[in-house]
C-alpha cells in the first residue's frame, strides 16, 4: 500500500515537473540571430518590389501614352534628372535640412508641452473634463487653418512656423497619453499606493510606464500631425528669408508648371516621412512592445 502512495506521489511529482519544464520552455525568448536570407526575403525585398510595381506603372502610364502630356506627368528618368541636378549643385540637401531641422525642433517643443498636458488632462478629472473635448476638437482640426492666423500673429518668419507646428502635433500627443493613461489597469494604480507611489512618484513609477503603449502611438501620430502642419506652413506662407524648405520647394514647381520640381518635392516629403518612422519610431515601438513580452526578438 505505501508503495502504491510512494509511486502515485512520484508520478504527480513528475507531471508537475514535465509542466513546469513545459512552462519554462514556451517563456524562453529565442535570441539567435535571424538568418541574412529570411532578413531579405521578409524585409527587404517586399518594399523593393513595391517600389519597382509603382515605377513600372508610372513609366508605363508615360510609355503607352495614356497620360501622354509631360506637363501633367513626367517620366521617372525626369524626375530623376531633377533630383540630380539638385543634389550636383549642392541644394537638394539644404531642402531636406530646411524642413527636417523645423520640424524635429518643433516636435520637441511639442513633446514638452503634451506630455505634461497629457498627465494633468488624464489625472484631474475637472481639467479632463474641460479640456478632453477641445483637445479631441482641436486633433480633428486641419492644420491648414491654423497658417493664416499664425502669419497675422507673429508674422512670416520661424516662430509662425514652429506655433503651427504646435497646434498640430501638441493635441494629438497630449491624447495619445491620456488614452494611455486611461487604459492602466487599477490594480496596478492600486499597487503603487500601497508601496507608497503617490503623487509624481507615481506618476513616475507606475502611470507613464503603463501609459507607455499609447503614449508611444501618440508620439508617432504627433510626428505625422508636426510634418504636415510644417508643410502647410511652408507651402501658403513663403518668404525668402525663411529659407526654401520641402514644401517651398513643393510651391516653387507649382508656380512654375514645373510637374517634375513637384514629383521631385512630393518623394522628398515622402521620403523623409518613411525614414523619420524608420529610425525612431519603429525601433521605440518594437522596444516597448519587447519589453512587455509583446514581441519576440528572433
Amino acid at each position: 500500500m505505501a508503495s502504491t502512495e510512494t509511486t502515485a506521489k512520484d508520478r504527480d511529482g513528475g507531471d508537475l515537473a514535465g509542466l513546469e519544464a513545459g512552462l519554462d520552455a514556451l517563456e524562453t525568448v529565442q535570441t539567435g540571430r535571424t538568418p541574412f536570407r529570411q532578413t531579405l526575403t521578409q524585409k527587404i525585398l517586399p518594399p523593393l518590389v513595391a517600389v519597382a510595381l509603382v515605377l513600372a506603372v508610372w513609366q508605363g502610364l508615360v510609355s503607352f501614352k495614356i497620360v501622354a502630356d509631360p506637363t501633367k506627368l513626367p517620366s521617372p528618368g525626369a524626375v530623376w534628372h531633377v533630383l540630380r541636378e539638385a543634389w550636383l549643385q549642392g541644394e537638394l540637401l539644404g531642402y531636406i535640412w530646411t524642413s527636417v531641422s523645423r520640424g524635429l525642433l518643433g516636435f520637441f517643443f511639442a513633446l514638452l508641452i503634451g506630455t505634461p498636458l497629457g498627465l494633468l488632462v488624464a489625472r484631474v478629472k475637472v481639467v479632463r473634463a474641460a479640456i478632453g473635448p477641445i483637445l479631441s476638437g482641436l486633433q480633428s482640426l486641419p492644420s491648414v487653418a491654423w497658417v493664416p492666423p499664425a502669419v497675422i500673429w507673429l508674422g512670416l518668419n520661424n516662430s509662425m512656423m514652429y506655433a503651427v507646428i504646435l497646434l498640430g502635433a501638441v493635441p494629438s500627443i497630449a491624447n495619445g497619453l491620456v488614452s494611455g493613461v486611461s487604459q492602466v489597469p487599477p490594480l496596478f494604480l492600486r499597487a503603487g499606493r500601497t508601496l507608497g507611489a503617490t503623487g509624481l512618484k507615481g506618476t513616475w513609477h507606475i502611470v507613464l510606464p503603463a501609459a507607455l503603449p499609447g503614449y508611444v502611438a501618440g508620439l508617432k501620430q504627433g510626428w505625422a500631425f508636426s510634418w504636415r502642419s510644417l508643410m502647410a506652413a511652408e507651402i501658403i506662407a513663403s518668404f525668402p528669408d525663411l529659407g526654401i524648405g520641402l514644401g517651398q520647394l513643393l510651391e516653387n514647381g507649382r508656380n512654375a508648371s514645373d510637374m517634375a520640381m513637384v514629383f521631385e518635392a512630393i518623394l522628398l516629403i515622402l521620403t523623409v516621412g518613411i525614414a523619420i518612422d524608420l529610425l525612431i519610431f519603429s525601433p521605440l515601438e518594437r522596444w516597448v512592445l519587447r519589453s512587455r513580452g509583446l514581441l519576440v526578438k528572433g
